[in-house]
């Protein structure tokens, strides 16, 4: 696995690739497993849904990227905080 961070102006993003062949085609990879689960019942199928809304409550978006036969990359684009101008003790 790998991570990757890097930053755009107003924005950070944060990469994570893997190597597990790549994603199976859907209309939509976030939504929680619901009427999509087949067979593969070794999780709960809520993680991408919940990363989702995690990010977007942060005021980002997730998106992924299949690299078929390799693996995938999902990338958290988030809005950079403002930098402090001073610290009220």
């Amino acid at each position: 696995m790998v991570l990757r961070t890097r930053s755009e102006p107003g924005r950070i993003l944060i990469e994570v690739e893997d190597q597990c062949g790549g994603l199976p085609e859907t209309d939509n990879l976030f939504r929680s497993f619901g009427d999509r689960r087949s067979s593969d019942r070794s999780g709960l199928g809520l993680g991408l849904s919940i990363s989702r809304r995690a990010v977007a409550a942060n005021g980002g978006e997730i998106r992924a990227l299949s690299l078929p036969g390799k693996g995938c990359v999902f990338t958290i684009d988030l809005p950079a905080a403002a930098a402090l101008g001073s610290v009220v003790g």
